[in-house]
């Protein structure tokens, strides 16, 4: 699946108070989401000794689901494409690691 066809599939499942003009609500669950998502990591790191299970895989994959829908709402609400922000995701890492500044900190190092 694309990143434009996840996008507009996932919006037809948008319930959330005034869709289309809030962008606060899917900031909101994408927090709360990537909570979950490090809540279950950290998880394996107390009970599992760093081993992700096939139960515990399965669960992340359900979490980051979660995650991504919450991203596509998001970007919807500010009028922008999963495939816009993931190529300008690329440019900026490619940009960084050419000039050796992938570590460190600073938006737009």
């Amino acid at each position: 699946m694309d990143f434009q066809a996840y996008q507009l599939r996932s919006r037809e499942t948008a319930r959330y108070p005034d869709v289309g003009a809030n962008p606060i609500y899917p900031t909101l669950g994408l927090c709360g989401e990537a909570g979950e998502v490090a809540d279950k990591v950290k998880k394996v790191l107390r009970d599992g000794n760093g081993v992700f299970s096939p139960a515990v895989r399965e669960d992340l994959k359900l979490e980051l689901g979660d995650v991504l829908w919450y991203v596509a709402q998001l970007a919807s609400e500010l009028g922008l494409s999963l495939e816009e922000v993931a190529a300008a995701n690329l440019a900026k890492l490619t940009s960084r690691a050419a000039r050796n500044v992938i570590g460190g900190s600073g938006d737009r190092r």
